[in-house]
């Protein structure tokens, strides 16, 4: 299977090989769509979070971002023009975070799939294009089951042994202001691994190497069972695509995450640091 993060001369020497997917989204609830539209690398198809990669008739206390049917996501795809044998590479202008999503659902289900290591500020920026391609004729993408050996529930999380990591940013771990969940602090027992730390200013995702070294400062090594989350699903999936460069055991996504822990008042809550 390809790398989980590619740069961008691998996406220059392969462009005609790979379908690209902008996958703009932002939690102040600015338009990633009209983003893409403002300029997005050549032929890229736009993918929604909220629609595609989500499923926003769930009911409230599922979380804000929990999984889509394996049959939503599929006809999503789809209707892009992704089918099940293309090899997708997703990009954002977050370095990452949330076009994982993207890449981490499709690698859990055994397709071709990385991000764009640099994301869009990689691409040379008089090259973007600005409105929306020429739309891809449809494929056809097979719905396949979320893997459960991939995936952790709520409660399993309240009683596992695997290392809990929460890829948000530390403030919000310590308990600090958390304008989109009822509570504030993390799950008992997490470890605070914000993600975004794993990437330079440049938004280039650290060597594997150094990887496996900040990992080691959570306590997760070789033989370690991980269970990501962040605050609604997303940007845990870029810590699930960092262990897999790092070369340690895949570790599970808990979809939920803090915005399903938070708004269930029968769950403990932790504050600090550690």
């Amino acid at each position: 299977m390809i790398e989980p993060f590619v740069d961008p001369a691998w996406l220059i020497a392969n462009r005609d090989q790979v379908v690209v997917a902008d996958v703009r989204w932002y939690l102040d609830g600015r338009s990633g769509e009209a983003a893409y539209r403002a300029g997005h690398i050549p032929g890229a198809v736009f993918v929604n979070l909220d629609t595609v990669l989500a499923d926003p008739g769930a009911p409230d206390h599922h979380g804000r971002h929990p999984l889509p049917a394996p049959e939503r996501f599929a006809a999503g795809l789809a209707a892009l023009g992704i089918g099940d044998t293309d090899t997708v590479i997703a990009y954002d202008d977050a370095a990452g975070v949330v076009a994982a999503r993207l890449v981490w659902l499709l690698r859990a289900t055994g397709h071709e799939a990385a991000l764009l290591d640099g994301g869009l500020a990689s691409w040379p920026q008089a090259d973007l294009h600005q409105a929306s391609p020429a739309p891809r004729a449809p494929a056809r993408f097979t719905p396949t089951p979320w893997p459960s050996d991939r995936l952790a529930q709520i409660d399993e999380v309240a009683t596992t042994d695997a290392v809990l990591i929460d890829a948000r940013d530390r403030a919000r771990f310590a308990g600090g202001p958390d304008p989109y969940d009822p509570r504030s602090g993390h799950i008992p027992g997490a470890r605070s691994l914000p993600t975004r730390e794993h990437v330079d200013a440049n938004g280039r995702i650290a060597s594997p190497a150094a990887l496996r070294s900040r990992f080691a400062q959570a306590g997760i090594g070789p033989d370690t069972q991980v269970i990501s989350y962040c605050g609604s699903g997303v940007t845990a999936c870029h810590n699930l695509l960092a262990l897999e460069r790092a070369g340690l055991l895949p570790g599970r996504l808990y979809p939920g995450s803090w915005s399903q822990w938070s708004r269930d008042s029968s769950r403990p809550v932790e504050t600090g640091e550690t």
